[in-house]
């Protein structure tokens, strides 16, 4: 297994940020990539991201600008917002780097423009790279702080997992390997909108009963619409479907979840995304709806969200519809031959 030595990371928000800091915890040379040449001065000048405030950059660690400061990094991160990734990755594709460069996805989403998973999007950019999806249950603020926590390296080659699980391993990251692309992918993308929805049971204040039965049955969803997609079921059992969809319900460090108990407390919905900043959940409700027509899954969760977020429905009255479906088998395939 070769040893990696420079890793680049495209994105200098939090969660890349805090990656950016575990792999250089670990005697890496890694540096971090922003299109933003403020953003990048801002961290520079202060030592700090303001968007993990109070922790110090290490001073190894480097930032830029230009992104053919990171054309040499045998590992590029990409961690920009999801509807970024596409202009990114093509960025990346017209500077040509060479094909043995390893692409890590570690954003959670889909391609607006096409529904496709990250991972497909970078693919269809860069055909001759192969690509390793990292996710799990993880707040930048957490990682960053060096507090435990495990993350699923996913990839159809099992030697560039298992290379990808050694670089990025430490004392407080845990790294297990996975194949199932489709289903780390999906659980990170989809528990976002479960997440917005949370919030919006606890803005309007509907207790623990509430949400524990929409995680619950949200996670039915994701694996409904996974396993059509063809993703498998045991994934959305572990790390990026049910981990992912507790710490992201359950956490104030969670955008998603902040979001939604705006829109819960009566914000209307557009002003909630403003206040926050950028809300996966939000972009990825549309998404999953275009997805479950597609492949024809029934996910009444997210047909809710949907209507709360893009055709003013209003978020009490969706729960109430919710609860007065026609009642059913909790397992979908019970009962079927009897």
């Amino acid at each position: 297994m070769k040893d990696v030595k420079k890793i680049a990371v495209l994105g200098s928000g939090g969660w890349g940020t805090a990656m950016a800091m575990s792999a250089a915890s670990s005697g890496h040379d890694v540096t971090v990539w922003s299109a933003f040449p403020a953003e990048i001065e801002r961290i520079v000048s202060t030592g700090e991201n303001p968007l993990l405030p109070g922790i110090k950059m290490p001073k190894e660690l480097k930032f830029t600008s230009e992104l053919k400061d990171v054309a040499d990094a045998e590992i590029i991160i990409t961690a920009v917002p999801s509807f970024a990734t596409a202009s990114v990755v093509a960025k990346l594709a017209e500077m040509g780097i060479p094909a043995s460069t390893l692409l890590v996805n570690i954003s959670k989403g889909f391609d607006p423009a096409t529904c496709d998973r990250l991972s497909v999007t970078i693919q269809k950019a860069l055909p001759d790279h192969t690509i390793t999806v990292l996710s799990g249950p993880s707040h930048a603020e957490e990682v960053a702080r060096e507090i435990p926590t495990a993350l699923v390296a996913a990839s159809s080659d099992k030697e560039t997992a298992l290379l990808i699980q050694q670089v990025f391993t430490t004392p407080r990251l845990r790294v297990y390997t996975n194949k199932d692309m489709v289903g780390v992918e999906l659980g990170g993308a989809i528990k976002n909108v479960i997440a917005l929805a949370a919030g919006i049971t606890d803005g309007l204040k509907l207790g623990d009963n509430t949400k524990a039965a929409l995680m619950t049955r949200g996670l039915s969803e994701i694996g409904r619409l996974g396993k059509a997609m063809g993703g498998s079921e045991k994934t959305f059992a572990g790390l990026t479907g049910v981990g992912d969809l507790i710490v992201t319900c359950t956490s104030m460090h969670s955008r998603n979840r902040r979001a939604g108990i705006l829109i819960g407390e009566g914000v209307p919905v557009e002003e909630a995304i403003k206040i926050i900043g950028t809300v996966e959940g939000y972009h990825a409700a549309r998404l999953a709806h275009i997805l479950k027509d597609r492949y024809q899954v029934e996910m009444p969760i997210m047909d809710a969200c949907y209507k709360v977020c893009y055709e003013g429905g209003n978020a009490l009255e969706e729960v109430t519809q919710l609860m007065t479906r026609p009642t059913r088998h909790e397992d979908d395939d019970t009962w079927l031959n009897d």
